[in-house]
């Protein structure tokens, strides 16, 4: 397999896997030139950061003093602000040993970015594996107390073309947060039985996404956090996807306590990408391992706090095979 980097925003641009016969195709969505990524991004394989997801409208409370992050979805904060990690250059320096070949970028975050306290030191390491793994190790550094939640926003596509509906999946979590209007989460930590959440078991996306539920309404689709089995920092699984005319598997995992799963809603056709595909609705998805959105404003999700000269470091694991 090969995959290709740039240092704007860290984007994966291309993953490129054979199928079950041996024809390679590119699985993630991606644009054939810089100026896609300038002016249509839609966060296509970047660096999310400093806090992935939203926070109900950009308000952080620390130390007794609330801060005002950028507001650039609506009245909400999403992804780190109008220019966020996915949006800056970072400096790059190649990592090759014998079993793996990779980028390490490092970007300083300055004090009052987008309205987040601190400097922080932040840096990504890409490793491709010479067992099909493309490895994301996360570290970061900070000399004020603040918040972070990193990930990676790449929309997969295991059939290289056409919509991800056919795609089953399954993803390792019991329960899932729920959401209300701006899609931010309610606070609530609800279980998936009975609802179209409920992915426990291998299921096309196409069974699920077009239920009458409140839930897919509000996000047009699917665009939830799930909350994993394992809330540790260990390693564990976080998603399966297979997709059945290719044979392309891909695996998910993270030493983070949720995934956002999203599956391309808001695309419409109005971007044309690598290859001159067409992105229309559903033409790729989402697996975002994560902390909570919105977690610095609900004390039962797990905390996104970072304290003075502590150190952040968390992994994801994109794996692919086929069978």
């Amino acid at each position: 397999m090969q995959v290709e980097i740039t240092n704007y925003g860290g984007i994966i641009k291309a993953v490129k896997v054979p199928d079950r016969v041996g024809q390679v195709d590119d699985v993630v969505l991606g644009h054939e030139t810089l100026e896609g990524y300038l002016n249509r991004s839609r966060y296509f394989g970047a660096i999310i950061g400093r806090f992935a997801n939203r926070i109900d409208r950009g308000r952080v409370a620390l130390n007794g003093r609330t801060y005002s992050l950028q507001r650039n979805n609506g009245d909400h904060h999403l992804h780190g602000g109008y220019k966020g990690f996915d949006k800056v250059v970072w400096e790059a320096t190649e990592v090759i040993d014998s079993d793996t070949t990779g980028l390490k970028l490092t970007y300083l975050s300055k004090d009052g970015e987008e309205g987040y306290p601190g400097d922080l030191h932040v840096t990504v390491t890409y490793l491709l594996t010479n067992v099909n793994e493309l490895r994301i190790h996360y570290r970061a550094i900070a000399d004020k107390e603040t918040v972070l939640n990193l990930t990676n926003h790449s929309y997969f596509n295991l059939a290289g073309h056409g919509t991800i509906l056919d795609h089953e999946l399954t993803i390792d979590a019991d329960s899932f947060t729920p959401i209300r209007e701006g899609l931010i989460p309610t606070g609530e930590i609800k279980s998936v039985t009975n609802t179209p959440m409920d992915f426990t078991q291998a299921t096309s996306i196409r069974a699920r996404i077009n239920c009458n539920d409140e839930q897919l309404r509000l996000a047009g689709g699917f665009d939830h956090n799930f909350v994993l089995r394992a809330r540790s920092e260990a390693m564990k699984r976080a998603a399966r996807v297979y997709e059945p005319r290719s044979g392309r598997i891909l695996e998910v995992f993270t030493t983070q306590p949720g995934v956002q799963f999203y599956s391309g809603n808001f695309l419409d056709g109005s971007i044309v990408g690598e290859g001159g595909k067409v992105y229309g609705k559903h033409a790729g998805c989402c697996f975002e391992p994560q902390h909570f959105p919105d977690s610095p404003n609900h004390p039962t999700f797990p905390s996104t706090v970072l304290k003075p000269g502590e150190q952040y470091s968390q992994i994801t694991i994109f794996k692919f095979a086929v069978e």
